[in-house]
């Protein structure tokens, strides 16, 4: 409106006059000064700065001026490394300190992780410090001594988060974007044809992620995560974080971790900022100097502890703290990387040579710290920290040149995690490996060596005699990855990309190829989380042409072929961990015959679309005549009453149920017969 009258007023303003500013007489200001002056308002003094940046620490020892600037040292060395100290204040009395001090931060945030990392900071035997804001103490101070019940929260109900574990026919589910992006669709497994659970438009900006158990549904947005789950897929949490690009859950489902580069300031970290997942609390944000190797935070198979590395410094967190294990990392000199067991609170890392001394693999004990094995390696180049998926073994892939020989030589470090003192046994490969994988649920693990076309498949097994046994080589294989059946025994060798797709399907028990096929060009493979199916597809974010995804069996079977326009990503939605113990899964592997007759009949009615609409006709004919029964029962009881008066309360409902009372009597009649010629007549 202030416009159109600014523009009125300039039109009617006359070439060498001087326009007026002046405001009309009747002229409303209705302009804010948060709106006019809002970057400036920011900047203003709050009535608590300087109070904010001020730590009072406890429990300090007591001495005299011949130790102050001793004990002053070991303090500001503690305390320095939280943020930059302005101030310090010692207390003293009769000549003493009094053993508590005041240390002032240059930002709030520096006195929060004092608080949060020095708390409970063990000096010596005697002194154990306990560090607060100094605005705690005026909030406690005026704490009202009645107490208020809280206000109760509604109950938010987002039905039941295990929906799709119910499923009568037990299929699984896997999310599809396509369409560039646009549309993303769940669908349920079938082999005839996919069933639609839920499909909307414009679901995610970039990709989505599944939580680890399957509970969750992650889509980005440009403001930050939102997750979803239930029957329905209603939005059951969101996470404010601009322009994050990245996420990683815990192990547990309890914790989200995401990252965004914007948001990094130097006082206030937010590049990394780690959630809750059931309140959607911000836990504790992080500063990130390269998210190159993501996820920069690792985690323990049971969600306790996660772990960074940053140069000669390993850090261990403990939840749901966020604070430093023991409050403080540790300082491991060139560490080059880190890994945890996916069965056992252990870390390993590995760290390269130094002048005379070796490189070396150590396995360490958390939370104790305690190295239960290390091992050290001699002329090392790269390590690469494989784990089997129970934490069975450790495989550390060691590439070395030795002394007096030319190239690179490539030695499997196998580490029996199971066994008493961590035996290692080497396995030595003279050509380039290309890829390397353990079997899931077992002892076996594949490589693939050489050099292409003459690229080699070999097949291990680690025996429990102490000896790895060879068991099968392929020779001259198209493949540059593999894929193992999430239950092992089985797996697809794959040459993606360059390699234009070719599969092999390969049954790891008597080591027997059980199909050879080739999807064009195929970008991605996933297995299926029982390790019935696996999906090929080939991605529009690689390859432009013929998007499309294909269903195999585990045996190279091929069920479908999936064309959806400008198809980017499938994803399998994972299986939580089975709830029975291992007897009872022995036990229904010993009676599979029994049940195998209803999955096989239940199959057949499912070959032909014709029996599968059948058995829906019957089906609900069945369940419209079990609606009519229940409402006549229900009115042959309403009418009771009713039949008791007309009968003179003679309950003629019953008069037919004492069956066993009734006696048996013989009635005889007497017939008479009459007997006609038919000549006579």
């Amino acid at each position: 409106m202030h416009d159109t009258e600014n523009m009125e007023a300039e039109a009617e303003f006359e070439e060498g006059e001087e326009p007026s500013f002046s405001d009309p007489e009747d002229f409303v200001d209705d302009i804010s000064d948060q709106e006019l002056l809002e970057d400036i308002l920011r900047e203003q003094p709050q009535e608590a700065d300087g109070i904010d940046s001020v730590i009072v620490v406890d429990n300090v020892p007591q001495v005299g001026p011949e130790r102050i600037e001793k004990l002053k040292n070991v303090i500001h060395k503690i305390f320095s490394k939280f943020g930059k100290i302005t101030n310090e204040f010692y207390p003293e009395e009769d000549g003493k300190t009094k053993g508590y001090i005041f240390l002032e931060y240059a930002s709030p945030s520096h006195a929060l992780d004092a608080v949060k990392n020095a708390d409970s900071y063990k000096l010596d035997k005697q002194h154990t410090f306990r560090v607060n804001v100094f605005t705690d103490f005026d909030k406690y101070m005026t704490i009202s001594d009645e107490w208020e019940t809280p206000e109760k929260q509604p109950f938010k109900d987002f039905g039941n988060l295990r929906h799709w574990m119910e499923e009568s026919d037990c299929r699984d589910q896997y999310s599809v974007i396509f369409e560039a992006g646009e549309r993303t669709g769940i669908f349920a497994n079938d082999v005839k044809e996919a069933i639609t659970v839920e499909e909307r438009a414009r679901w995610t900006e970039t990709y989505v992620r599944w939580s680890p158990k399957g509970t969750y549904l992650a889509t980005f947005h440009q403001r930050g995560i939102a997750l979803w789950g239930g029957e329905k897929f209603k939005q059951i949490q969101r996470f404010s974080h601009q322009g994050v690009q990245l996420i990683d859950f815990s192990p547990c489902e309890r914790y989200v971790v995401t990252f965004s580069p914007l948001m990094d300031t130097k006082d206030d970290p937010q590049a990394i900022i780690i959630w809750d997942v059931l309140t959607g609390q911000k836990k504790r944000g992080f500063h990130c100097e390269s998210s190159a190797h993501w996820p920069i935070f690792k985690w323990s198979h049971d969600g306790k502890f996660f772990a960074r590395m940053t140069q000669d410094t390993l850090s261990i967190y403990e939840t749901p703290s966020m604070g430093l294990l023991d409050k403080k990392s540790l300082k491991i000199t060139g560490i080059k990387d880190f890994s945890w067991s996916p069965g056992d609170n252990i870390i390993a890392f590995w760290v390269p040579e130094d002048k005379d001394i070796p490189a070396r693999v150590t396995l360490m004990q958390m939370p104790s710290r305690q190295e239960i094995r290390v091992r050290n390696l001699f002329n090392v180049v790269d390590c690469k920290l494989h784990w089997q998926k129970n934490g069975d073994y450790l495989c550390v892939k060691v590439d070395r040149t030795p002394k007096g020989t030319q190239g690179v030589v490539t030695n499997f470090e196998i580490f029996r995690m199971r066994e008493k003192q961590v035996p290692v046994d080497v396995v030595e490969m003279k050509e380039s490996i290309i890829a390397f994988a353990w079997e899931p649920n077992g002892s076996k693990f594949a490589v693939l060596h050489g050099e292409s076309p003459r690229i080699n498949a070999s097949f291990y097994h680690v025996k429990n005699n102490g000896k790895i046994e060879l068991i099968k080589m392929f020779d001259k294989q198209q493949a540059n990855s593999i894929f193992w059946s999430p239950q092992g025994q089985f797996l697809v060798l794959a040459g993606l990309r360059s390699m234009n797709g070719a599969l092999a399907f390969v049954d790891t028990s008597d080591c027997t190829m059980m199909n050879i096929a080739e999807h064009y060009m195929a970008s991605d493979v996933e297995w299926d989380p029982t390790g019935r199916y696996v999906v090929t597809s080939v991605s529009w974010w690689s390859h432009k042409v013929d998007n499309a995804f294909w269903l195999w069996t585990f045996q190279g079977r091929l069920l479908q072929k999936n064309n959806k326009d400008r198809f980017c990503q499938l994803l399998w939605r994972p299986r939580p961990p089975t709830l029975l113990s291992a007897d009872q899964i022995k036990l229904i592997k010993k009676d599979l015959k029994k049940y195998s007759k209803i999955f096989e009949q239940k199959d057949r009615l499912s070959q032909s679309k014709a029996s599968k609409e059948l058995v829906d006709k019957r089906r609900a004919m069945m369940d419209e005549y079990r609606k009519y029964r229940e409402m006549a029962a229900q009115m042959y009881q309403e009418q009771r009453p009713l039949r008791l008066e007309i009968r003179g309360g003679v309950d003629t409902d019953e008069l037919d149920s004492n069956v066993d009372d009734w006696e048996e009597e013989t009635i005889e009649f007497f017939i008479n017969e009459e007997t006609i010629h038919i000549g006579d007549l």
